[in-house]
């Protein structure tokens, strides 16, 4: 076991073990050898429980798993404890919806600088395609080729792109690229002690927004970002999602305007709690 991480790989999930166990499976395969995981469980059932503890025997990654009871989509508070449960000085964050291509971490330690924070982004497969990848797949590598995917029924679209950009061409999107370096939940990483000084996720925030939140104090706090979104590669996985209201989504817009306009750098809703 590795006594020593380079890096702590945060994984949200809740009560979707189909998704999780492949997702899990994809770190199995990473190039980049040198890290933990760490389950940020925002109070999932038995089931997920069970497979983890199973999964613990058969992995061989470090597996912590941090779990809560469910009180509704409280996902900003279950991250805030995850981070506090990393052992590494580096936390690569991501959702146990998303398959990680086997350079995923490597790109992420490679591109990793003091006084940054890295995004990346996630390429969407449909529901029926989400369903049929299976373990060889990623164990081969094959979800992750176009020409595969698109025999197993995905549509064509210039988004496909990101699945074949080589080295020089990725850089070069990366660089062209008019989409903002944002702190996105399924693929973003940075220094543990810039999360812990802009004191983590506001755990007043809900479903909408709270990642970028998390981004734009970092940016207050003077860290600036890199794009790496068409070289670290992740499948995000088709699901419904019923916890999405539009109420939680204005109150969470009204919480980033006033970061904004108030160039906040630290939540009081964070990991530590005003007394």
């Amino acid at each position: 076991m590795i006594e020593n991480p380079s890096i702590s790989v945060v994984i949200s999930t809740y009560n979707s073990v189909e998704w999780l166990e492949k997702t899990l499976w994809s770190y199995e395969h990473q190039i980049f050898r040198e890290f933990e995981i760490v389950i940020a469980d925002d109070g999932s059932g038995q089931e997920t429980k069970d497979f983890i503890d199973n999964y613990r025997t058969i992995s061989s990654k470090p597996i912590i798993h941090v779990w809560h009871e469910d009180n509704g989509f409280q996902k900003s508070e279950i991250l805030n404890k995850a981070l506090m449960a990393c052992t590494s000085s580096y936390v690569v964050m991501t959702d146990g919806d998303c398959i990680a291509r086997e350079d995923f971490l490597q790109i992420h330690y490679e591109r990793r600088s003091p006084g940054y924070f890295l995004s990346g982004g996630y390429y969407k497969l449909p529901l029926d395609l989400s369903q049929s990848i299976t373990k060889e797949d990623i164990a081969t590598q094959k979800c992750f080729d176009l020409k595969w995917l698109k025999k197993h029924g995905l549509p064509s679209s210039y988004k496909n792109q990101k699945l074949t950009s080589g080295f020089v061409q990725a850089g070069v999107m990366e660089r062209l690229t008019p989409t903002n370096a944002s702190w996105n939940g399924h693929n973003s990483s940075g220094w543990l002690k810039d999360l812990k000084a802009v004191n983590g996720f506001d755990e007043r925030m809900q479903y909408g927004g709270q990642d970028r939140e998390l981004g734009e104090r970092l940016f207050n706090h003077g860290i600036k970002s890199k794009q790496i979104r068409y070289s670290a590669i992740c499948l995000h996985l088709d699901h419904a999602r019923g916890y999405k209201n539009q109420e939680s989504i204005d109150k969470n817009l009204a919480i980033r305007k006033a970061t904004r306009n108030e160039k906040k750098d630290f939540t009081p809703y964070g990991i530590v709690k005003d007394s």
